[in-house]
């Protein structure tokens, strides 16, 4: 892979039970992995039997996505990267409090974070202890304010009420990022405005960002997508009797926040028609929204129905992974104010402008984050993530230990590299390319030890 613009290292952080791993299966269903009718429900990220009997995440994971985006959504993108093909390279931490190591490793190798807050419960305690972890490591963060549909479904949540809640969640978690504020990193910030907030429920598998609607309604109102954003968010009120936008609410029944009218009412009027099976308003509103459903789908009743209908109108593989690419760094960028944290050595040696430049030519600097079992005994898989240097099956690799010191031989091995595989959730597949270059992170060596690091 020598795009390395075009590679996104990315880890899914928050509270327990805020929706992580169910979340990460929509993602997983963007690269075609699984489908997306059971997305959500595989959990794709939980590889122990443990963790499925206790419903929490106990070991993070990590899986390689390839996205292919879209000429419409690639349209208006003005950043550093190129093209439409796209490399994420995911991990699915842990928000139990007791794993917190476990999360700062799977930081250590990544570039940004995907933070998740269940918009019921809001921001919590856990969430600003891995804000925390995050910023700490320099890497920037975006949002997503995950189980919308406990507003719809279990709450019966007006869409006035909606909003106070998720405005009242993107400033505390906002509120913390400024806590920790770094001049590297600049405004680190999220803003639904701008596009670095997602609304999702991931148990159903969809998500929207406040672009989606305002590619909808920007040509109805005469405005460039931009303008229509801010006027989704925030005291912005429109009044379709008098067909004019006001940043005060008239008193008049027929008034509206922007984000309510245009937002939260169209979803909860077509999830509503779905839950009731009202097929003869529901297929006229699908028409107006431009969503087309397969054949075998029209028999579909209640739930079943409106998990589609939702997953293909506002597909949460799309909007998330759209977000992540949009508004989270390459390693290219991350690396260069990143340096500082990953390398101990003098910052201006040709090992950390290698770090920095993100050199596929330089000296190999291979970080591991974790050791694997692998399935026969005696053996594992050291996980981790290349920042400069290619790294091939079969080359000697010098590996410095927790305890060792420079000059020294204390804890100091040279090993070869036995082979190397992709960790993809459950499973570990062979990486059939000669090389690996700089920017993946998943490289995976093997060691004939359980007691000593490779």
């Amino acid at each position: 892979m020598d795009k390395k613009h075009n590679i996104g290292n990315m880890s899914v952080i928050a509270h327990v039970d805020h929706g992580k791993s169910t979340l990460t299966d929509s993602l997983v269903a963007a690269a075609g992995i699984i489908a997306q009718e059971v997305a959500g429900d595989v959990r794709m990220s939980d590889t122990r039997a443990d963790e499925a009997e206790r419903g929490i995440t106990i070991k993070s994971t990590g899986i390689s996505l390839y996205y292919e985006m879209s000429d419409e959504s690639l349209k208006n993108y003005k950043g550093e990267r190129a093209g439409n093909e796209y490399l994420i390279n995911l991990i699915d931490s842990l928000g139990h409090v007791d794993f917190s190591s476990e999360v700062t490793a799977a930081l250590r190798i990544t570039d940004g974070a995907l933070v998740v807050v269940d918009c019921v419960e809001g921001v919590c305690v856990q969430t600003e202890t891995v804000l925390g972890q995050a910023m700490g490591e320099r890497i920037r963060p975006v949002l997503t304010v995950n189980k919308m549909d406990r507003c719809f479904l279990e709450l019966q949540v007006d869409g006035e009420e909606a909003y106070q809640t998720f405005q009242r969640v993107t400033e505390n978690a906002n509120v913390i990022m400024a806590t920790y504020e770094d001049p590297l990193l600049g405004d680190v910030q999220v803003y639904p405005e701008k596009g670095t907030v997602t609304f999702s429920a991931g148990l159903h598998g969809w998500a929207f960002t406040l672009t989606n609607f305002a590619k909808m309604y920007a040509s109805k109102f005469g405005v460039d997508e931009s303008k229509m954003m801010e006027r989704l968010w925030g005291e912005n009120f429109f009044d379709p009797a008098t067909k004019k936008w006001t940043r005060k609410n008239t008193g008049s029944a027929t008034c509206k926040r922007g984000f309510v009218q245009f937002c939260y009412e169209p979803i909860k009027q077509t999830i509503n028609t779905c839950m009731n099976d009202q097929k003869d308003k529901l297929w006229p509103l699908l028409q107006k929204l431009g969503v087309v459903m397969k054949s075998d789908e029209t028999d579909l009743m209640g739930k079943a129905l409106m998990k589609r209908v939702m997953q293909t109108w506002l597909p949460a593989s799309s909007s998330l992974v759209e977000m992540m690419i949009y508004h989270l760094p390459s390693p290219a960028k991350a690396q260069k104010y990143r340096v500082e944290n990953l390398y101990e050595g003098p910052l201006d040696d040709a090992y950390a402008t290698a770090i920095r430049n993100c050199d596929p030519e330089g000296p190999i600097m291979l970080y591991v984050s974790k050791m694997i079992p692998a399935s026969d005994k005696g053996r594992f898989f050291a996980f981790g993530r290349v920042f400069s240097g290619k790294v091939t099956t079969g080359m000697k690799v010098r590996i410095t230990g927790p305890n060792y010191d420079p000059g020294e031989k204390k804890d100091l091995y040279v090993k070869r590299v036995q082979r190397t595989v992709i960790w993809m959730g459950k499973k570990q597949k062979p990486w059939r390319m000669y090389h690996v270059v700089t920017p993946w992170p998943w490289l995976v060596l093997t060691s004939s030890s359980p007691r000593k690091p490779l």
